[in-house]
């Protein structure tokens, strides 16, 4: 009788916050699916870490993101969402209900599990990198960009993400320098095109970064090493953007879910669907092309009206079927 009570379950279980999490927790909240949240160790995920969030419609003055994800979690509460801080360590989507133990110890079981516990950007790991990141330090130059109007920034990478985004940053700055860490581009020859077809980036291959430099407020400069000469020196810029890609956060997934060659989870076209009906991902987690913040909460509503639309039946599960 005690173990009876003890168990656990929801209609609809969301894994991760930040935008896409907090706006499936909206919608499903408003569909009555008493969904239930556990945020991850990073509560309101990469917004967190954000200074000034321009570009999110609904913020005319702009916000920080740390701000707006408060508003987001306080949006979900309103309607009924039950938000807790921990992680998931292990999931079981073998069968049903799906189950997922908690930090470790508590099992959970739910009817529909919502997926959105994001990407992590990878880092350079060098010194003042943190301690200027959101101060001059980004990993995402569409978010970032306009803060560095008419100034002089550096981004590092090799692939096709540090040249489109040194493509974009161009637009905005008055000079871009493109740090490679090799002798020549992993980019596609499109990417690879554009960038040199662009007057004011200038390439620097063989460089690797040694330091971001600053004045204790604001980024004033990049130390780099010419790994061919080996040569110290110094660049003068106010911004400093990292493009070596980001790291889906799907380990606990593996096996269970279907993955593209880098992790991220693979969704049916036009929806948040996974291989498994009753599981559905949305945000970072699933977006490897665009990671803004307005696109995560449209997923994260996509991803609450499936799981609506599934508990509903209108979406019949093949082992429902079977069963027939």
């Amino acid at each position: 009788m005690k173990q009876e009570e003890n168990k656990e379950h929801h209609q609809c279980l969301i894994i991760g916050s930040g935008p896409a999490g907090y706006t499936a927790a909206i919608y499903a909240a408003r569909a009555d699916l008493k969904p239930v949240m556990y945020t991850g160790m990073e509560a309101g995920g990469q917004l967190t870490q954000t200074t000034e969030v321009d570009n999110f419609p609904g913020y005319p003055k702009g916000i920080t993101g740390p701000e707006m994800m408060e508003d987001f979690r306080k949006q979900a509460e309103r309607f009924g969402t039950a938000i807790h801080f921990g992680y998931i360590s292990s999931v079981d989507f073998s069968r049903r209900p799906f189950s997922v133990v908690l930090d470790e110890v508590k099992m959970i079981t739910a009817d529909t599990v919502i997926i959105a516990t994001g990407a992590t950007a990878k880092w350079l790991e060098i010194p003042g990198e943190q301690q200027y990141n959101g101060f001059g330090v980004s990993a995402c130059a569409v978010c970032d960009g306009f803060f560095f109007k008419g100034v002089e920034v550096a981004i590092v990478g090799g692939g096709d993400t540090a040249a489109e985004e040194a493509t974009y940053l161009a637009k905005l700055c008055k000079k871009v320098h493109l740090l490679v860490r090799r002798d020549q581009f992993r980019a596609s020859k499109a990417m690879i095109s554009r960038v040199l077809a662009t007057p004011n980036i200038e390439i620097h291959y063989n460089t690797s970064t040694v330091e971001i430099l600053g004045n204790g407020k604001n980024v004033t400069g990049v130390r780099v090493l010419n790994t061919s000469s080996g040569l110290e020196s110094a660049i003068n810029v106010e911004g400093f953007f990292v493009a070596i890609g980001h790291q889906p956060n799907t380990g606990i997934f593996n096996g269970q879910l279907d993955m593209n060659e880098m992790g991220y989870l693979i969704t049916k076209p036009g929806s948040s669907k996974t291989n498994i009906p009753g599981i559905f991902a949305c945000g970072d987690v699933q977006d490897m092309h665009y990671r803004q913040a307005i696109t995560a909460a449209a997923s994260g509503c996509m991803a609450a009206l499936d799981a609506e639309r599934y508990l509903a039946g209108l979406i019949p599960s093949p082992l429902i079927l079977m069963s027939l």
